[in-house]
């Protein structure tokens, strides 16, 4: 052992720490994966709550076309997938709009399904909407 108090408290500690080869590798081969997984986790809710925002969104646009006086069903429809085709082009695919108007009222339902950024990650989404059809009634 050396003389040196500075160089022996050294060599002590390294001494003590010759059993610790090579754990500090496989640390980072466990907590690395862990790491994407939780990262990717968080980006997929992300995209998921993205697209339910987008459907909530053409489901209030097709109604608000679909309950005008003089609207119906198809303007409902073609304003719910103008708005679909323009905003969800990233995170919502295979987006479908369903839009039905009666005398009194009118409802619009919109599904698809959000895209995967996990391997086997298949979250759908549906959003709906309804209300009364706007129609002129003269004072009585």
């Amino acid at each position: 052992m050396p003389a040196n108090p500075v160089v022996a408290t050294a060599w002590r500690v390294r001494r003590a720490l010759s059993g610790e080869r090579g754990a500090v590798t496989a640390e980072l081969v466990i907590a690395t994966p862990l790491l994407l997984l939780a990262l990717l986790a968080i980006i997929q809710f992300a995209l998921w709550s993205h697209a339910v925002h987008v459907a909530q969104a053409a489901a209030a646009e097709a109604l608000a076309a679909a309950r005008v006086q003089n609207g119906t069903a198809a303007a409902g429809h073609a304003a719910g997938q103008q708005l679909l085709d323009q905003l969800a082009q990233g995170p919502l695919r295979s987006s479908q709009i369903d839009v039905e108007r009666t005398a009194t009222s009118a409802s619009a339902s919109v599904q698809g399904e959000v895209i995967a950024v996990l391997p086997g990650m298949h979250l759908h989404v549906h959003a709906e909407s309804a209300g009364e059809v706007e129609r002129f009634v003269p004072d009585a």
